[in-house]
């Protein structure tokens, strides 16, 4: 099936569409290599696994270095599996900000820096049909991540003017990046991803979410409307008592409806009208479920929410390197081959 990014983009709006779309966050280095039969070296190659797969986009990130290498990573827990992806740990006591002294000493990036070029490029491996989505995130969690989780909490009551600072000084980097690709006319779709959550409840009280990031996502879905391009949101985990706060935002559609945390059918109930649904097929289902049983739950799932529209079928996550990629292509065969 061709790619037709205004299917996508009237999926995102709850508008009606001759197809349900799919969606991903990310997909491992692996697994793409694997489907498209060659390694991913290039923005073609990953124009290409994309359009080939049955994406109507393809993920772009502005190039940016918040030097990740020493914020909030706990060395002795972090797994390096090879050049592409290694799993981190981030530090649950002191990160590398606690006091003045150390945020004033950070080297942060300088927002002429960003890199913006892979937009322009994409322009050019784009097949017809097919859109960009600009994604970034993580104000909230860089700002915990460099602080130490520990350290971060109890700032919390011992000196908030640091948090404040230091969330500032990343949020106004961050926001910048949105601004450039809000006005940008290769950009199709806006997407922010920042965890504020697990499976059994929020990370913080809304309270603190209420401080240190919605403020920052109203600011970009205020882009998102004034220019006229969707809002989508990741966040994993339980998000009932701030689903509200969400909305208020300006999202526009939600990723990923994590499975053990949420069930989409209440969702789709209670806020079917205001949110676009993306994901709610487990991961675990994906690495050692059967064919049949990723089938019915890809069924089930639009059974549940996509009535009328509003529903993108993707993971409750992400495509790690772990899933059975049979499963992976049948999940996406399904949506692809659904008549609406």
């Amino acid at each position: 099936m061709a790619a037709d990014i205004n299917q996508l983009l009237n999926a995102l709006r709850r508008k009606p569409t001759s197809k349900i779309p799919i969606m991903e966050l990310g997909v491992h280095p692996k697994i793409k290599t694997k489907i498209l039969g060659r390694p991913i070296k290039s923005l073609k190659d990953e124009v290409d696994f994309w359009y080939n797969t049955g994406y109507d986009y393809v993920k772009l990130q502005p190039k940016a270095d918040f030097n990740p290498d020493k914020i909030g990573v706990e060395e002795s827990k972090t797994v390096h599996l090879d050049s592409t992806l290694s799993y981190n740990w981030a530090s649950e006591k002191k990160g590398i900000i606690t006091d003045f002294k150390e945020l004033e000493s950070y080297r942060f990036p300088h927002a002429n820096t960003f890199d913006y070029s892979p937009f322009e490029q994409a322009k050019k491996h784009l097949p017809d049909g097919m859109g960009i989505i600009g994604q970034y995130g993580d104000i909230f969690t860089m700002t915990w991540e460099m602080m130490g989780f520990e350290t971060f909490s109890l700032a919390l009551f011992e000196n908030s003017t640091l948090i404040d600072e230091l969330n500032n000084t990343i949020g106004t980097l961050v926001l910048s990046m949105f601004e450039n690709m809000a006005q940008n006319d290769a950009v199709d779709a806006l997407w922010y991803t920042d965890d504020i959550a697990f499976s059994n409840g929020l990370l913080m009280s809304p309270e603190v979410l209420r401080r240190y990031i919605f403020p920052w996502m109203e600011k970009i879905g205020q882009l998102a409307k004034k220019h006229n391009k969707p809002f989508i949101y990741h966040s994993d985990g339980v998000l009932w008592p701030v689903l509200d706060d969400i909305i208020s935002c300006g999202v526009d559609a939600l990723h990923p409806i994590e499975p053990k945390a949420m069930d989409i059918g209440q969702i789709k109930t209670k806020y079917g009208d205001r949110l676009t649904l993306i994901g709610h097929v487990d991961v675990d289902l994906l690495a050692r479920g059967s064919i049949d049983e990723v089938q019915d739950k890809v069924h089930d799932n639009i059974e549940k929410a996509g009535s009328g529209g509003g529903y993108i079928v993707g993971s409750g996550n992400s495509i790690p390197d772990y899933v059975n990629i049979e499963n992976y292509k049948a999940m996406n065969k399904v949506a692809l081959e659904y008549k609406v």
